[in-house]
């Protein structure tokens, strides 16, 4: 799909920050930049700011913006909360200068676009979109942006879904009870999600054919987990106990949800997580 807005590619851009971004790429990122985001009111006029503007809309009304690409009820916001501006909801914050990245599903170093279309074909159920589109560019317009300040190679506080005890064992039969009496209200009792009446979602749907697909993160039971803790129910993050959130992301990652037909090539290098799907 193609933007209807002609803008000036930021490839330049992209370059310079790709190759700053390699030097630190063979060691650990540095941790803790404070976690900051700028604000709306500081997107700059013009070209390049309505790119930030577009990429910013794509990322949280993804399914009507880009239909062709989005195979199921979700937006990208639908994991990456509040425009990628939520701590331990994996931020966008700093996502900028963090790449090329290793990693360890893909088995190599992969850049921010790949990242970007690793969504869209897992947690979107859908199409990667073109390298150099439009659209492609203007998402990274709105990454770099909402990474102001953070220095290249440096991840922010809150960086991805948080910690969680990968030492606790999951009890799906109590998260049924958990997700009945904390889920379902929001997100329906056979996780259908909430429809807002015009093509989408208020919450979105937590299995079935609408959801995620089962290559996605968060059909790990442990990357769920860590999601649930710190996010819901939404805006009472931290209210579950670790073990419910365990319980309960057990029991909806296992529900039934769109096949990932290239689950088999994840994790190339032999050291596939114990939640991964098979």
């Amino acid at each position: 799909m193609s933007s209807k807005v002609d803008r000036p590619l930021w490839g330049a851009q992209i370059l310079v920050t790709i190759c700053a971004a390699v030097f630190v790429i063979g060691n650990s990122h540095a941790q803790g930049a404070d976690f900051n985001p700028p604000l709306d009111a500081s997107i700059p006029s013009g070209p390049k700011g309505d790119a930030i503007k577009h990429g910013k809309l794509l990322l949280t009304d993804t399914r009507q913006r880009l239909p062709n690409n989005v195979g199921n009820g979700l937006n990208c916001t639908s994991c990456h909360l509040a425009g990628g501006a939520t701590p331990n909801a994996s931020p966008w914050v700093g996502i900028w200068g963090v790449f090329p990245e290793y990693r360890a599903r893909s088995g190599k170093l992969i850049s921010l676009q790949e990242r970007v279309n690793d969504c869209f074909e897992r947690s979107l159920n859908g199409k990667p979109l073109p390298i150099a589109s439009n659209e492609m560019n203007d998402i990274l317009a709105y990454m770099q942006w909402i990474s102001t300040g953070v220095p290249t190679g440096v991840n922010v506080k809150g960086r991805g879904f948080g910690p969680f005890d990968q030492k606790l064992k999951p009890d799906g039969a109590q998260g049924k009870q958990v997700y009945a009496a904390k889920c379902a209200s929001c997100h329906g009792a056979e996780g259908q999600g909430l429809p807002n009446g015009a093509g989408g979602y208020v919450f979105p749907p937590v299995w079935g054919k609408y959801s995620f697909n089962d290559g996605a993160g968060m059909a790990r039971t442990y990357t769920a987990a860590a999601f649930v803790k710190y996010n819901m129910p939404l805006g009472q993050g931290g209210s579950l106990s670790d073990q419910e959130a365990l319980d309960v992301s057990e029991f909806f990652t296992k529900q039934v949800r769109p096949v990932y037909p290239g689950k088999a090539k994840d994790w190339p290098k032999g050291d596939k997580p114990k939640d991964a799907r098979s």
